[in-house]
């Protein structure tokens, strides 16, 4: 098995409070597509965002991650049940799951090694989706001018290779399932001041690449935090969008 890539547990925090939440619309429709709404997967569900949408439309959902610490962010629900556990192998029996899911993290994984577990633990007829999220812009010129510099030129050079699947929005994904769904245009947003702006910037994993590598980081990203602040609406709340990515089977 590949080694786990573990990127997020040492702020698993603020990757709880800062990062987007999923539509509730996406959950609903994705439990509309399952024929039987007994049991769902949540694979690498970090801090339970999509498991907590998931909850009300199934009789368990069971929540993995890799990391203890994503998982300790994670707030508790009957109808959840977490477990600390890499992606594949799993303890799950045989076609068990009526959804699986995996939100932001496919790109992560041995793909050929994950799709094998997926196709073990789920029902036939079962939905397996893929979702993540692209960089967000704000409809204010000035602050996505800002964002794309900051994504491509500050960044840019210390994002994981695994990062041009989210940046040609799932398109070159291994995705080798013979019944793909079309789907839906979903709203992903989130109403943001600039403070929460940074607090979501700060979870990226190439900035924990950057701040490792470069001995000029604090002075880099303090300049950079205030051009920022410069180009945000003083003191105004910003609607962010995130362009949802979107990849759906049935098995």
């Amino acid at each position: 098995m590949a080694a786990f890539k573990d990127l997020f547990s040492a702020d698993a925090s603020d990757y709880a409070r800062y990062r987007p939440q999923y539509p509730p619309a996406l959950a609903a429709w994705l439990a509309g597509q399952t024929p039987y709404r007994g049991v769902a997967w949540d694979c690498a569900t970090g801090s339970g965002q999509l498991a907590l949408l998931l909850e009300p439309h199934y009789q368990l959902v069971c929540a993995t991650d890799a990391s203890e610490a994503q998982l300790a962010t994670a707030p508790g629900r009957k109808g959840i049940l977490y477990s600390c556990q890499p992606a594949f192998p799993t303890d799950f029996p045989d076609e068990f799951f009526d959804l699986i899911t995996v939100g932001q993290a496919i790109h992560w994984f041995a793909t050929d090694a994950f799709y094998d577990e997926v196709k073990r633990v789920a029902r036939p007829g079962a939905i397996f989706a893929c979702i993540g999220y692209g960089l967000c812009s704000t409809g204010h010129p000035a602050t996505d001018e800002w964002l794309q510099h900051f994504y491509r030129q500050v960044a840019g050079p210390f994002w994981e290779p695994e990062r041009r699947y989210i940046d040609d929005g799932y398109r070159s994904l291994p995705f080798p399932f013979e019944t793909q769904l079309a789907t839906p245009t979903f709203s992903m947003q989130q109403r943001w001041q600039v403070a929460d702006m940074l607090g979501y910037l700060g979870t990226w994993s190439a900035l924990k690449k950057l701040r490792q590598q470069r001995a000029d980081a604090a002075v880099l990203l303090e300049r950079e935090w205030d051009a920022l602040a410069q180009c945000w609406p003083a003191g105004q709340l910003l609607t962010v969008h995130f362009p949802l990515l979107l990849r759906v089977a049935r098995l």
